[in-house]
């Protein structure tokens, strides 16, 4: 659709560059502490969870690409979810994200990942497990609280579920409370909002997933470990 021009124009045509279009697409990260890797000694052996390197993220889209086959217990819609947060990281098309990764031995055994929306509130967007026991997940979901609250001193942490298991453990389980639905909503769906807050962080729920998983976060974590989760190898498929 064209219009008349209300005025005279040095130019009739504007062009931009794709790497000044690029600035305004992909907003300045915020300047945050990265997670300094963790040691967890878990049932299933010495774990190791660091921040994922974005060159890995294709290797993680390879992999997350199978839950979209698995049809019970919403692992498509959060595989589908999951994929498109990897690539909005990847493509940096998803404001301030953090990726964990959990790694025993040189495998991928766990996933968790959010993003701020601001400096006080911190999105949790999706902690997975790829063998079961061993309370991998659990120990992911504390790394990513205990990252909120401990690191990046924020004052919130948004939650939301689209299963029953996992509502039952973290949401009932931790009596998280939510916010007025739909006056507020998760980004996730425009879903309701379990929230913790740093108090109730100080005062509950940091100990009660220490006592829950057994686990605390072990830092520094032994250069041998630490050097063993440089690299990983992705599980043939997901325990689910």
């Amino acid at each position: 659709m064209k219009r008349p021009l209300p005025e005279k124009v040095s130019q009739t045509e504007i062009v931009f560059k794709a790497e000044e279009l690029e600035a305004v697409l992909s907003a300045p990260p915020m300047d945050i502490p990265p997670f300094e890797p963790a040691l967890v000694k878990t049932t299933k052996g010495d774990m190791v969870i660091r921040q994922a390197k974005k060159e890995e993220a294709p290797k993680l889209l390879d992999f997350i690409k199978k839950l979209l086959d698995v049809d019970h217990d919403f692992y498509d819609i959060v595989g589908a979810r999951v994929y498109a947060e990897i690539l909005g990281w990847y493509r940096n098309r998803l404001k301030d994200p953090y990726t964990l990764l959990g790694i025993i031995d040189g495998k991928l055994v766990a996933f968790a990942n959010g993003r701020l929306m601001n400096k006080d509130i911190n999105i949790s967007l999706h902690t997975l497990a790829f063998e079961r026991g061993g309370r991998l997940g659990a120990a992911m979901y504390y790394a990513k609280c205990h990252y909120t609250f401990e690191t990046l001193g924020q004052k919130e942490y948004w939650a939301t579920y689209e299963s029953y298991n996992g509502f039952k453990r973290w949401g009932i389980g931790m009596a998280q409370p939510s916010y007025p639905w739909p006056d507020v909503q998760h980004e996730l769906g425009g879903a309701k909002v379990f929230y913790v807050t740093k108090d109730y962080w100080n005062t509950t729920i940091k100990k009660y997933l220490e006592d829950y998983t057994g686990y605390t976060l072990i830092r520094p974590v032994p250069e041998d470990l630490l050097k063993k989760a440089e690299n990983f190898e992705v599980p043939e498929s997901p325990a689910v």
